[in-house]
């Protein structure tokens, strides 16, 4: 659990600096890493021994959970190698061997790695709210009124979440997604806020609609918008699929016709990819001045 312990962080450091194996890293590239988890005023190698280096840089942020988060992510994250998942998957077993002892693991959600935490039984990860969600969002948006808005999204799902609401808990994880996406776009791309969304959706026969306003914009469009710019590495489909297609469910309709069975697990499936989300967001998106 976070804070990590210091053993854990040396442990860590030498499976990421891996000095004298196959995958080892040279000072520019530890120092290229951390500006690629998105790390603020990410530091630059001095060229002192590597593995102390590393360990002091990760001392120096230990109570700034949502670095440490991304950055042990992007050690596991295929993007980061190469080759892929070959390279990436040796470095997460290995990592999670190390990590096993605080309780956490990381796993894929859509084809991105997401901390979570151990089950009571070890074999499966579980997936809460994005930790300190206020001060990440707003490093992102600069409109308090938005921020504001989306914290009390979030305390509302919070009381569904713990008292068993979870079809209105899975709604309100799409509404945050849909908040925090379209005050980014909207923010960021004057063309977009004026003239409206260009429908990039993928339609049979490869027929598209022009433009959507910004006040009517679906979450699909916000989703594949946002993997157009980069921002996020996710496929935009699987995330789709699944935050999309649950939050649907605000439509009694829907319900009706699927009769599906929510439960905490299924609130979990849909926190992981809001995870990724954040932290790919956080790697790509500059933040707001202060």
């Amino acid at each position: 659990m976070f804070p990590l312990d210091t053993r854990t962080v040396d442990r860590l450091a030498k499976v990421v600096v891996d000095h004298g194996g196959a995958y080892e890293r040279k000072g520019y590239e530890l120092a290229a890493l951390f500006k690629q988890a998105g790390w603020s005023a990410p530091p630059e190698y001095d060229g002192s021994p590597r593995i102390p280096w590393f360990v002091e840089q990760l001392t120096d942020r230990q109570d700034d959970q949502a670095a440490i988060t991304r950055l042990i992510c992007r050690v596991c994250d295929p993007i980061e190698y190469d080759d892929g998942s070959a390279t990436s998957e040796v470095f997460r077993a290995e990592v999670n061997a190390i990590l096993e002892a605080e309780g956490l693991v990381v796993a894929l959600a859509a084809g991105r790695p997401v901390l979570g935490e151990l089950g009571k039984n070890g074999d499966q990860p579980i997936y809460s709210e994005p930790p300190d969600f206020r001060r990440r969002i707003e490093a992102l948006i600069a409109d308090s009124r938005t921020v504001d808005m989306l914290m009390r999204r979030l305390e509302e799902t919070r009381i569904c979440e713990s008292g068993g609401a979870y079809t209105m808990a899975i709604i309100g994880i799409g509404s945050l997604v849909e908040g925090l996406l379209h005050a980014l776009l909207t923010e960021r791309d004057a063309d977009l806020r004026t003239n409206g969304f260009p429908d990039i959706t993928q339609r049979p026969g490869g027929q598209q609609r022009g433009r959507m306003k910004a006040d009517r914009v679906s979450l699909q469009l916000l989703i594949e918008t946002a993997h157009a710019k980069d921002w996020i590495q996710l496929d935009a489909k699987k995330f789709t699929d699944t935050v999309r297609d649950f939050r649907n469910f605000v439509h009694p309709r829907k319900e009706l016709s699927e009769r599906p069975r929510f439960d905490q697990d299924s609130v979990m499936l849909c926190w992981a990819p809001v995870h990724a989300l954040l932290n790919d967001l956080e790697e790509n998106v500059s933040p707001v001045k202060a």
